[in-house]
């Protein structure tokens, strides 16, 4: 094996339970996890990626559909969507939770992650959002078109439809042409930050008022405070989410919802806005000798996460790089030799 004894392993299964040590389950499904843990277990961190920006977007962007179709046609209808928190608690253990190419791209500077992976992860991101997209417009198509409709009655459709208040604008961001870009960007950068430092927080397993358990919902939270408080003013946030958006408004409307000057701010803001939030908790917030301080250097639960998220990963290397395989684990391996795997997948 790659760098861990037998003895090591025997010791990792002792200490902590897969899956396969209290439940047996269908042959099928068995059979699958050899093939996907030896020879495409890249390909099914991808597709939870992918899954999770679909969750994420599906349940914002209807949300959205629902507010402006319901204004453009007086109709009352309309919600915010938990859709992060969707995507955390159903795709985390399988992908190690990115859904944002800001994420990904700081887990290649700080955590080691490899940069070939990275860049499959921002594809099935975008992509994720982009199917997400076209999904609620489809499921929105009568609607949508009867909001087109109103708009030309009213002489309305060229001037409303490509904005934030318009048909376009459910899947699509866009800023008031009269805003200036300059504001429009710091606000975003600001936001961006302000989030990325609470993903920061909820990675630090020395804090003790974030549990694994409530990262989910505290990131999903502060989500909906961040376009609660600032999305007037212009508000990605997620590269997936604006990029995959856009092509799929351009696909569906052509050019004219390509957002102009205003696209590259929306797409590229959160990437340095995120690698600025956590050097930031990194360099000012983090303490590695916190128990100095207020608390032990990581909370018991905190561990607990990290000692089994470690032998997760070193029992599907064992079952990666052995003829003889236990059916354990429901998370895939990384292959990339080389790589620290406790940090890349934290």
């Amino acid at each position: 094996m790659t760098g861990h004894s037998a003895s090591h392993i025997h010791d990792s299964n002792e200490r902590h339970h897969h899956l396969a040590d209290i439940e047996l389950r269908p042959a099928i499904f068995r059979s699958w996890e050899r093939v996907r843990n030896r020879r495409v277990h890249w390909l099914v961190q991808c597709v939870a990626e992918t899954f999770a920006v679909f969750c994420y977007c599906y349940a914002g962007v209807g949300a959205t559909a629902a507010y402006i179709v319901g204004n453009i046609l007086n109709l009352n209808i309309g919600s915010y969507g938990v859709g992060i928190v969707v995507a955390l608690v159903v795709c985390t253990a399988t992908s190690g939770g990115h859904f944002s190419p800001a994420v990904t791209i700081v887990h290649v500077i700080f955590n080691g992650f490899p940069p070939a992976k990275a860049i499959r992860y921002i594809i099935a991101q975008i992509f994720g959002g982009f199917l997400a997209c076209l999904f609620v417009y489809w499921q929105w198509n009568t609607l949508i078109k009867d909001a087109e409709a109103a708009l030309i009655k009213a002489g309305e459709y060229d001037t409303v439809n490509f904005s934030s208040l318009g048909p376009a604008g459910i899947l699509a961001l866009y800023v008031n042409p009269a805003a200036p870009l300059g504001l429009v960007f710091l606000n975003e950068f600001m936001a961006d930050f302000f989030i990325g430092i609470v993903i920061a927080a909820v990675l630090d397993p020395t804090n003790f008022f974030a549990p694994p358990a409530a990262a989910p919902w505290i990131v999903g939270l502060t989500y909906g405070t961040a376009i609660w408080g600032f999305s007037a003013n212009g508000l990605a946030a997620n590269t997936a989410r604006d990029v995959g958006g856009r092509l799929a408004a351009i696909a569906i409307w052509g050019t004219k919802a390509s957002g102009g000057r205003y696209a590259a701010i929306a797409a590229l803001t959160n990437i340095p806005a995120t690698v600025a939030a956590y050097a930031f908790y990194e360099l000012v917030l983090k303490d590695s000798n916190r128990s100095l301080v207020v608390a032990p250097v990581v909370t018991a639960i905190g561990k607990e996460y990290h000692d089994s998220r470690a032998a997760q990963l070193e029992h599907i290397r064992y079952l990666h790089d052995n003829v003889t395989i236990r059916y354990g684990s429901g998370s895939s391996a990384d292959s990339e030799k080389g790589v620290d795997e406790q940090r890349l997948e934290k």
